[in-house]
């Protein structure tokens, strides 16, 4: 496993980030952001604060569940966990800043427009990523950047925040030895019953009592 970006990385790629956004649409009128769950949302949120201190304004956040909407939900799973999608505004003629941690496929991507347009018809949807993997599946590409990483499709990468994972890091390693690894966690974090004593049944014998002799 290597670690790519540490905390001090993150945070100068969302400080680029936000400042690269409030240029290219000069200003927040009409801007929200929406973030895919789990971790875009709070990437979302990490921006929007930026922002506030930049602007001096705070602007709409968003966030999306993409789980229905995903073109591959039956290879998944059969019971696939279904998280709340929270866009408390109207979206006609808003300016969307579709924010997520990976950019990969493309398809999770796809999934949150169609999603999004579901809801209404903004202005305009731009991107923004933590990560850009590369090996794109669909034509679709990020308008922000935090950093662009060159990996193999047997390589997994997964971003970790403070938020859900106490830590801020990115870290890319090998399917294999990520396979295992989830693994090790899940087995470490299964809760087990405690199991209680099965209660003794005493077996009752039944006694036939004769009649009395008349």
């Amino acid at each position: 496993m290597k670690t790519i970006m540490g905390e001090s990385e993150i945070r100068r790629a969302l400080v680029r980030i936000t400042h690269e956004i409030i240029e290219k649409n000069r200003g927040i009128k009409n801007l929200v952001l929406i973030g895919i769950k789990r971790r875009g949302d709070f990437i979302a949120r990490r921006i929007a604060d930026r922002i506030e201190k930049s602007a001096g304004k705070k602007i709409l956040i968003g966030a999306l569940d993409i789980t229905l909407y995903r073109d591959d939900l039956q290879l998944v799973s059969e019971t696939p966990i279904i998280e709340s999608t929270d866009i408390p505004f109207d979206l006609s003629k808003k300016m969307i800043i579709l924010v997520d941690d990976v950019l990969y496929t493309g398809r999770t991507i796809r999934a949150a427009i169609e999603e999004i347009l579901d809801f209404g018809r903004p202005k305009a949807i731009q991107l923004a990523v933590l990560v850009d993997r590369g090996h794109r599946e669909l034509p679709i590409q990020a308008d922000f950047v935090g950093k662009k990483i060159p990996t193999a499709k047997s390589e997994i990468v997964d971003v970790y925040i403070k938020e859900l994972d106490e830590e801020d890091c990115v870290v890319i390693h090998h399917y294999k030895k990520a396979k295992k690894k989830a693994k090790k966690r899940k087995q470490k974090s299964r809760i087990r019953l405690k199991k209680e004593p099965k209660p003794k049944i005493k077996q009752l014998t039944m006694t036939h009592m004769k009649d009395d002799e008349s």
